[in-house]
């Protein structure tokens, strides 16, 4: 008399069946419990959507493939903690979409690089990194400097955004494309890394 196991094994469509059964099962019990969970679905203490400016300057370091080479998830870890400080938590990353966690460490994890360097430092390094990191093998920018910002499009991108959940006001949003006159990308691009990861970091 052949038991069920033998049967689920003999049988290639109640395997499938089964297996992908389990699959989701599995996934379903890993997943539905953090839409509950406070601190993975509530933003960290004076966590803010990012500004005009900020919001800019994260689609440049997008464009320029700055993901590829640095990492923005700290791990729990003594070795990643006393190196770049705090580790990561969910609420952090409320306000972002897409997220950039990434696992490529070319170059350092950025996610507590808010406040650690001076605006003239994160100029210099991204003009040319070797002016300040002489061993760097990070590639230069330089263009960021010349290129003005394009402000056509972020009245939408922060009505998309609003429409989705991030609490801009609609005076937030009408006051954008005024915040970009005159800024550049590299202006931009600074005001993006300046705002990773400083609240909880402000907490320690």
């Amino acid at each position: 008399m052949s038991t069920i196991q033998d049967k689920a094994e003999t049988k290639v469509g109640v395997l499938i069946v089964l297996t992908l059964m389990t699959v989701i099962w599995g996934g379903l019990a890993q997943i539905v419990p953090l839409f509950f969970q406070h601190s993975t679905t509530e933003p960290v203490d004076g966590l803010k959507p990012y500004t005009a400016l900020q919001l800019e300057g994260r689609d440049i370091y997008i464009r320029e493939g700055c993901v590829g080479c640095h990492s923005q998830m700290i791990r729990p870890f003594r070795a990643e903690t006393e190196r770049y400080g705090h580790y990561s938590v969910a609420g952090e990353f409320i306000y972002d979409r897409p997220f950039l966690w990434g696992s490529k460490r070319t170059g350092p994890d950025l996610h507590r690089v808010g406040g650690r360097y001076s605006d003239d430092w994160h100029r210099v390094h991204l003009t040319n990194p070797r002016d300040v990191v002489p061993e760097s093998i990070m590639p230069a920018y330089p263009w960021l400097a010349e290129n003005e910002l394009d402000g056509s499009l972020i009245k939408d991108k922060m009505s998309t955004l609003a429409f989705i959940g991030h609490p801009y006001s609609e005076a937030e949003i009408e006051a954008a494309p005024a915040a970009l006159e005159g800024k550049t990308e590299l202006d931009a691009v600074v005001a993006y890394l300046q705002a990773l990861g400083i609240h909880v970091k402000q907490r320690r």
